[in-house]
Order: structure tokens, then C-alpha cells, then sequence
């Protein structure tokens, strides 16, 4: 489904601001690359507007195993069928100078998966030990935009300001992360001597489930703790992107992550990253 709903360039480095969101959030049935999947999609092209698609994906935890993985392979033991749908507008505005996207989406899935919190008994699994409950019917909605605000060279419709903005959201009872938001900007051609070269942004935040979080309040109020109460996880991403040739490019950055994992007592981080591309 990542490949085909909710897109998104991997420009940046921190899954934050990677590729489709709901496998973000939602990866334990809704798969982004490498791992593949039997489905298909029907996809309206709506002329002046953008388009219409729906599609329908096999469920089978198999599919994230090591086994099989070198042919075509119909696993045993499907639990559903993933159904996601999409409505995209791309507009052009300035005459057509500044295009836009503007998805919107959801999904459903009659597979199944545990329970966040409770077990088969209806009980919490963090006072009984036992195995989740499972659960049948998970879903989903998420927006992605993308839009071009200035256009500084007509000869080179990349130039400019571009703004973005995703977000995703889960249902609360099979997710442990129930929402990732993102936005943030592309300045390319900063220079007039590095046309091609390009300055991003971006700052995220993934939410775990509140429902964990209020039983690892209630673990400690009983004293069975200490245990970690989780919340969000907040990051920002800092890329500079060299084009020495057309069709390669260095991409260093900087990255800072406050409250990872979504908890204040780890210790922030900061990363120094490289990415590089090379294209045929």
C-alpha cells in the first residue's frame, strides 16, 4: 500500500518525514518498501482535477518473514483484505507556474491484530500476563499536501519554495502509535551558481497510544512500577542537498530527537547524517 497511497519523496532521512505515513504508524498490516504484497488498485484520472483510486491488499503477517522472498508466493493463512482509498486535487496556481497536492485518504482492514492493552479475558495484559485479545476491523485516515510558493527561475520549475504537510492517525485499539504529523519546506536553487542544489526543513511528532500511556500511569499509582509513561516523540531535520553533476547528489544533515521513543527521561539526541543518490 505505501507504494501506491499516501506517496511521499524520501528526500529527508528520518522516517518522520520518509514515504507514505500509515506503514509508519500502522506497520504491523500496512506495508511500506521492501516488503511487498498481492493487490491491486483501480486508479480515475480526473481531468483539471487530479484523481480517484481505490485498492484491495492481501492480509498475511507472512509477508514480513524472510522465506520465499526470491519468486512470486501466495502464503497460506490470510486474515482479510486491506482496502485504502484516495482522492488527490493538483491544482496549479500563478498561471501554472505553482503546482500543488492535496491527498486525502483512509482505510480499512478486515485482518486482524492485538489488542494494545487487553487480553482474551478482557482483562489488562499488564496485570495479567496473558496473551492479547485479538481484534478484527482496523482503520485509518491520513492527508498529505504539497505545494509550490515561489518559482524563481522560469527556466527551472524546481526553483522555488515548496511547503508540505502529512498527517496520519490510526484507530486506538490495535495501534501503538496512533498519530505521526510532519511539516516543513524544500528551498531549491538557494544560489544562483547551485541552481540545483537545495536547503530542507522539517519537524514531526509520533504519538504513541493514549491507552498505554494511561496504563503505565495506573501501574505506577498501584506501585507495580517504576514504568515508563510514554507520549510523543518530537523531531526536526536539518538537509542540505550538493548536486555536483545532474543525477548525483550528497545530502548531509543534522538531526535533533527530544523525548525519544516518546519518553522525557531518555536523553535527547542529535544525529549527523549523510544520504546520496545516484540516478540513471
Amino acid at each position: 500500500m505505501g507504494g501506491d497511497f499516501a506517496t511521499f519523496p524520501c528526500d529527508f532521512q528520518n522516517l518522520t518525514f520518509c514515504g507514505s505515513q500509515p506503514g509508519n504508524i500502522a506497520g504491523g498490516y500496512i506495508f511500506n518498501w521492501p516488503i511487498s504484497q498481492w493487490g491491486s488498485r483501480v486508479k480515475v484520472n480526473l481531468e483539471g482535477f487530479g484523481h480517484y483510486q481505490i485498492g484491495v491488499y492481501d492480509q498475511n503477517q507472512q509477508y514480513l518473514g524472510y522465506e520465499n522472498k526470491l519468486w512470486p508466493v501466495w502464503y497460506q493463512g490470510s486474515t482479510g483484505v486491506l482496502v485504502p482509498v484516495e482522492i488527490a486535487w493538483n491544482p496549479k496556481f500563478a498561471g501554472g507556474r505553482l503546482e500543488g497536492s492535496y491527498k486525502f485518504g483512509g482505510w480499512y482492514s478486515s485482518g486482524q491484530q492485538p489488542d494494545t492493552i487487553y487480553d482474551y479475558n478482557g482483562n489488562l495484559i499488564a496485570f495479567s500476563g496473558l496473551q492479547a485479545a485479538t481484534r478484527t476491523g482496523m482503520y485509518g485516515a491520513y492527508v498529505t499536501f504539497q505545494q509550490q510558493i515561489t518559482r524563481t527561475d522560469d527556466k527551472n520549475p524546481n526553483r522555488g519554495l515548496r511547503l508540505f504537510f502529512n498527517a496520519a492517525f490510526a484507530d486506538t485499539v490495535t495501534a501503538t502509535t496512533d498519530r505521526q504529523i510532519a511539516a516543513g519546506f524544500w528551498y531549491t536553487g538557494p544560489f544562483d551558481a547551485r541552481p540545483n542544489d537545495a536547503v530542507a526543513f522539517a519537524f514531526g511528532t509520533t504519538h504513541q497510544n493514549q491507552r498505554i500511556t494511561q496504563v503505565a500511569m495506573l501501574q505506577n499509582a498501584l506501585g507495580l512500577g517504576p514504568v515508563a509513561v510514554k507520549d510523543s516523540e518530537y523531531v526536526f531535520e536539518l538537509d542540505y542537498t550538493f548536486v555536483p553533476v545532474p543525477g548525483f547528489q550528497i545530502r548531509p544533515n543534522l538531526q535533533y530527537i527530544y523525548s525519544p521513543g516518546g519518553s522525557v527521561i531518555n536523553k535527547d539526541v542529535w544525529v549527523l547524517g549523510l544520504k546520496t543518490v545516484i540516478s540513471f
